[in-house]
């Protein structure tokens, strides 16, 4: 515990609490085991596993996320009333001397008087009887005083003095409506450390929201104003714009050591982005592209200059490397704006060993694609070598016609019309769904048999004429290659997609993966 090790910083992790709230994140209870158990392997201390009053199945969660985990602790969210208090015991029950009740009260104006109506006594008496309850409980007790940073002052520090010497073990400090700048809530940490006897005795904990986008700044402004314990959600979902981001707010820490000198978590760093995309994954929330430490883009280059300095020194424009993170690697993005390093870089490890005028050649038909082309695939590559290096025209299927059926209760069906070259190929095919039948179909004419490994669609647009993107792996054979798709119609970019996917698959001999989706 943080009381032992001054400069250790506890990781509370809310996702299966707070991070549920956000709308659209509901998991059922086996989704949230699978997330305990890759939290409690990524490091975290302490896992808020629901709110056991709430809901039968929310206490359900919570006991299994107990029974689950073996070194974590558990803690179940309360309200400030007995009913509260017993259930989230019982909830926790499981965890043993891991388990932990967390209570809460309102206690700022405006709550006192529109929320509770409640006077500032009534508002430390109700917060005492629910402390002085959990005590008799449990012995881990953690009191947050709900929207503490639109408290005043003098009477956070009365509530907060009171639910000490009541026993709480942890005193959590909540922006709970991501109102405070972090100066001010950096001062207000200060101040109560200032004000209340006893204080360093115990645990302070952040919980902030980024209605604001302050979220992360917030609770990095506490920690070096003295809070111990960081609150925070997976990728930072939560409730309205979410929550402070947990792999954020680690990696800050770590990379800054400047600013956060010995400071240390036990944070496993290299599963943040297995764990960020199970999440994902289990809430079907999507996760933004330039997403900080965790997003597709977060280790991606595109730019000539940055794509050369990364080249010659990661550290020119990377200040951690993929691998600390979980991130395969760096993506090597090749667009309009990429570089001659770059594109011979990409060159390299697909195995073309060009000389310089065989690469000169090969860039300047680079460079005409890519204003054509919106990203440039390796299959694209490959055909760029073959057409400039080796003097033959490539001949690549092309998508010329689609029809699809797909009705409840029958089986989907899927006529395709390909070209190469100058012919025209037309046939159909049955399957599970569209997809299903499309994949089938396609795999007939081009004489190949595909095994879907993963499909991801998104919305790269918005709109009722939104563009889908469909990203996909294909295993053909020992070859893996990926492909992508864009159209205002998924089914028509699931069909472009795994049509790109055969196309790149020709240029490859096994076992060669490629793996740049």
């Amino acid at each position: 515990m943080s009381q032992d090790d001054p400069q250790r910083i506890l990781i509370f992790d809310t996702t299966l609490r707070d991070g549920e709230q956000s709308p659209g994140a509901s998991m059922n209870l086996d989704e949230k085991v699978e997330v305990a158990r890759s939290l409690e392997q990524l490091g975290v201390d302490v896992i808020e596993a629901g709110f056991p009053i709430a809901s039968q199945g929310d206490f359900e969660a919570v006991r299994a996320v107990a029974e689950a985990t073996s070194r974590v602790r558990v803690a179940g969210l309360a309200r400030s009333l007995e009913k509260d208090i017993v259930r989230c015991a019982e909830a926790v029950a499981p965890a043993g001397d891991r388990g932990r009740i967390h209570t809460f009260l309102a206690t700022s104006a405006i709550h006192r008087e529109f929320k509770l109506n409640k006077a500032k006594d009534e508002i430390i008496r109700q917060a005492v009887a629910a402390v002085t309850c959990a005590r008799s409980l449990v012995e881990d007790v953690e009191f947050s005083p709900e929207d503490a940073s639109r408290t005043e002052p003098e009477f956070l520090a009365e509530v907060v003095q009171a639910v000490i010497e009541a026993g709480a073990r942890t005193i959590n400090i909540p922006d709970t409506v991501g109102y405070a700048y972090p100066d001010d809530f950096a001062h207000l940490i200060s101040e109560l450390r200032r004000r209340v006897a006893g204080i360093d005795d115990i645990v302070i904990s952040v919980h902030c929201h980024d209605d604001l986008g302050l979220s992360v700044a917030n609770s990095l402004a506490a920690v070096r104003a003295g809070a111990r314990q960081v609150e925070c959600t997976i990728n930072g979902i939560g409730e309205r714009a979410g929550n402070c981001a947990l792999e954020e707010v680690v990696m800050a820490m770590r990379v800054r050591q400047d600013l956060f000198s010995g400071y240390t978590t036990g944070i496993v760093s290299e599963h943040l982005y297995g764990c960020s995309r199970l999440v994902t994954s289990i809430t079907g929330l999507p996760l933004q592209r330039n997403k900080a430490i965790v997003g597709d883009n977060a280790f991606a280059h595109e730019s000539g200059i940055h794509q050369h300095g990364v080249l010659k020194n990661p550290g020119c424009y990377e200040i951690m490397t993929p691998a600390t993170v979980g991130v395969p690697k760096t993506d090597m993005v090749l667009g309009k704006h990429s570089g001659r390093h770059a594109l011979v870089g990409r060159l390299t490890e697909l195995g073309l060993e060009l000389d310089d005028a065989a690469v000169d050649r090969v860039f300047t038909a680079f460079k005409d694609l890519a204003d054509r082309k919106k990203e440039i695939y390796d299959g694209d590559l490959f055909a760029l070598v073959e057409q400039q290096v080796r003097g033959r025209e490539v001949s690549l299927w092309r998508l010329v016609a689609l029809t699809t059926t797909a009705t409840s209760g029958h089986v989907a069906t899927a006529t395709v019309t390909l070209a190469k070259n100058d012919e025209e190929v037309t046939d159909a095919a049955t399957g599970d769904g569209p997809v299903d039948a499309i994949v089938n179909v396609i795999d007939r004419i081009c004489g190949v048999s595909g095994v879907l490994l993963d499909y991801r669609l998104r919305a790269v647009t918005r709109g009722r004429d939104a563009q889908g993107e469909v990203s996909l792996q294909v295993a053909l054979g020992e070859i893996r290659v990926g492909g992508k798709g864009l159209s205002t119609d998924v089914i028509e970019a699931s069909c472009l997609a795994y049509l790109d996917a055969v196309n790149r698959a020709a240029f490859v001999t096994p076992p060669t993966v490629l793996d740049g989706v």
